[in-house]
């Protein structure tokens, strides 16, 4: 790990020299995320191997799967915005296709509102870096950054800083712009689910608005505000809706947007230019923490999620119960993700979550810290709902032949849990080798300058 992130690089495409070539670039923060992405998509192939035995065009499936994986490393390493805007229509037009594989109703419906809704964020994108190109007359980030430095944040500027709030929180998933997820991860295989909370709306949401807003326009106090009012709107809001679900991987669909919005009231926090660098230190490393934690245990859940719907056919909590004796590991791995996810010590969640609270209160945000602490509840709420109707109570007659998951699918199941417990038990070593160059460079809007123009 140390040998990935010891130092940043940057490789000119052609050997055409920045800002006039095309740049890929791997810092502190794209390598986190580049190890994250591929982490959880390794796991979600090999648990791929016996779930797709179930569906017919496999070939087409992993091309797919392989292509979105493509989109999102390319989106995480580029260094000009036009080539993000290639990379994220790579993966997004792969995710379409991958929610409605299925290739029944409800995966149609889901796929087509997806497919609409991802192509409006996609044009507020694409509106958004014309405008910006338009007035630097460079699609080069850092040299962009230091147009903008002179310019200074006009109504054109605050216009694309609209557009790419809309474009990138739809992409992202966060309230009011999230409509798209309840019904796509219900319908999608259970790994594309995984990739799709795990991974895909952070590197096509969270990742491009984290590097656009800190590194190419800089901290402003309007941006920080619209971002940590969208975040904590997503987590009240998307926290009471996964209450009254009583489908298991809607529930979970929801739990995502809301805990989106923990790293989204961090990042937020940060870009605050007004507050000392030590808090601002604290919510980098609470949101890129809570990040990571989050593509862990929710990609262990949806997993989870998947296994079950294997075994018994079905996705409806109240005709599930006392699985724990017919499927001891998937419920045991099922059973540390949810304690995770509710920020329960020891688990990873709890670190992240804490961090978060403590940046918050330091800043003087009481409110934005009290719906934080709210939300940790509320989400503990809800998965003791799912534990209480999927592990413990009565066992249906009908699922009394249900035995646990094949091999291919318990062992990601059973990384991903040792995981969760893992990073929170070690989280000082996490710290020191995982997160420190990330939020290292995200703070350094001057070295990333620096790198990717040569120096």
């Amino acid at each position: 790990v140390k040998m990935l992130f010891a130092e940043p690089f940057s490789y000119h495409v052609g050997g055409h020299l920045p800002p006039w070539g095309i740049l890929l670039v791997s810092d502190g923060l794209s390598s986190l995320m580049l190890v994250v992405i591929n982490v959880i998509a390794f796991l979600s192939i090999i648990f791929s191997l016996k779930y797709m035995t179930t569906y017919t065009a496999k070939p087409k499936y992993y091309s797919l799967f392989l292509l979105m994986v493509g989109g999102m490393n390319g989106v995480v390493i580029t260094g000009d915005l036009f080539n993000l805007s290639v990379f994220l229509e790579i993966a997004s037009i792969a995710s379409y296709a991958l929610v409605g594989f299925g290739c029944e109703k409800e995966e149609l419906e889901a796929s087509f509102k997806y497919l609409i809704l991802g192509g409006v964020a996609s044009t507020g994108v694409l509106f958004g870096i014309a405008f910006l190109y338009s007035i630097t007359g460079t699609l080069n980030m850092p040299d962009m950054a230091m147009q903008l430095e002179l310019v200074g944040i006009n109504r054109a500027v605050a216009f694309v800083i609209a557009l790419f709030v809309m474009g990138f929180g739809l992409k992202a998933s966060s309230v009011p712009f999230h409509a798209w997820l309840p019904d796509a991860h219900p319908s999608a295989p259970a790994p594309i689910s995984a990739m799709l909370s795990g991974v895909l709306i952070k590197a096509l949401g969270v990742y491009t608005i984290m590097r656009i807003m800190f590194h190419v326009l800089g901290p402003n106090p309007l941006v920080s505000s619209i971002i940590m009012f969208l975040g904590a709107l997503s987590m009240v809001v998307a926290g009471l809706l996964a209450i009254g679900q009583d489908d298991f991987k809607r529930m979970l669909a929801y739990s995502s947007i809301s805990q989106i919005g923990y790293v989204m009231i961090g990042l937020g926090l940060a870009l605050n230019p007004g507050i000392g660098m030590m808090t601002k230190t604290l919510a980098v490393v609470g949101a890129l923490f809570h990040l990571v934690n989050h593509a862990v245990f929710k990609s262990l859940l949806f997993l989870c999620s998947g296994a079950v719907e294997y075994r018994t056919g079905t996705r409806d909590l109240g005709k599930l119960g006392g699985l724990i004796r017919k499927m001891p590991v998937t419920m045991t791995t099922c059973s540390i993700g949810s304690l995770s996810i509710a920020g329960l010590p020891p688990f990873n969640g709890f670190w992240s979550k804490l961090i978060i609270i403590v940046a918050l209160l330091r800043a003087g945000y009481m409110v934005y810290g009290a719906i934080a602490i709210l939300v940790g509840f509320i989400t503990l709420a809800y998965f003791i709902k799912l534990q209480a109707n999927v592990l413990f109570g009565k066992l249906p007659e009908a699922l009394s032949g249900v035995r646990e998951a094949p091999f291919a699918m318990v062992l990601p199941l059973v990384i991903l849990a040792v995981l969760c417990v893992g990073l929170g038990i070690a989280y000082p070593f996490v710290e020191a080798d995982l997160l420190r160059a990330a939020w290292d460079a995200l703070l350094d809007k001057a070295g990333f300058m620096n790198l990717l123009l040569g120096g």
